[in-house]
């Protein structure tokens, strides 16, 4: 056995417990013996590259967090990094801005894993009546915009079970993740007030779609706006910005929202 920079161990250690998974578990999943990952975790024994990679392919561990285990053991990290804006990146980028465009006339937007705007669809302005143009200025974070007192917030009629479904969703990616924006992020939204006369939650109208779709209802000068919002996610992205891509879709939860969208997109056509 070879001693090894402590960094790798622990990192898997952290790994394995945020999957609530115990030694057993990973190794017979990952087909190697408990006692050989005890030494890896412990710092007694080297992993391989190919090791590391089998160990956080059973872990579901991000890319990004991919890399840093391979940098943690000596090796070079094996997932790019390039800016959405990379030439190498354009027909990818291409491809979002394609989904989103198709999207019409209903609101669609693109965000990183911060939950930064990366791109949208002009159906989505509604959204914007009204918000602080402060909340707009770049780079726009689409979960501060719509819970803040300032933001779209006071015009969500649904709002208490909207930020539970924030809540609840930013949870499972701190607890999929670590990241420490996030955690930091779903402070910042938790301590934002509710506005007087807000709804009581019911979360019978999420629990009616099986968690597939939520609810999102909206109230300005065009009316009441009923939507559905649903993720898709690159799951076969090998770049890892690409990869920590998310479109988030709306659709119409009735006929006289989806009769307003086209009206919409007819005026502004």
């Amino acid at each position: 056995m070879t001693s090894i920079e402590p960094a790798v161990g622990p990192l898997v250690r952290t790994w394995r417990r945020r999957r609530r998974l115990s030694q057993l578990d990973l190794a017979t999943e990952a087909e190697i013996s408990q006692r050989h990952l005890s030494f890896v975790e412990s710092g007694r024994a080297t992993p391989s590259r190919d090791m590391i990679m089998r160990l956080a392919e059973h872990l579901a561990i991000p890319l990004r967090e991919r890399n840093a285990l391979l940098m943690a053991a000596g090796f070079a990290p094996l997932h790019s990094e390039r800016r959405l804006d990379d030439p190498a990146l354009v027909a990818a980028r291409g491809a979002v801005d394609l989904i989103l465009k198709g999207h019409a006339p209903h609101p669609a937007i693109a965000i990183d894993r911060h939950w930064t705007l990366v791109a949208a669809n002009g159906a989505a302005n509604p959204f914007l009546a009204g918000v602080d143009p402060a909340l707009l200025e770049p780079p726009v974070n689409v979960l501060r915009l719509s819970l803040h007192p300032k933001g779209m917030a006071p015009r969500i009629v649904n709002l208490r079970e909207w930020r539970a479904h924030i809540f609840g969703r930013l949870a499972r990616q701190i607890d999929n993740s670590g990241d420490p924006v996030l955690i930091a992020l779903l402070e910042e939204l938790k301590a934002y007030p509710v506005p007087v006369g807000a709804k009581p939650f019911a979360p019978t109208a999420t629990e009616a779609y099986g968690g597939i779709a939520v609810p999102l209802v909206l109230t300005g000068e065009t009316g009441t706006l009923s939507f559905l919002s649903t993720t898709t996610v690159f799951g076969t992205a090998l770049d890892i910005s690409l990869s920590e891509l998310a479109i988030e879709s709306f659709f119409p939860a009735d006929q006289a929202t989806a009769a307003t969208m086209h009206r919409l997109a007819t005026a502004g056509g």
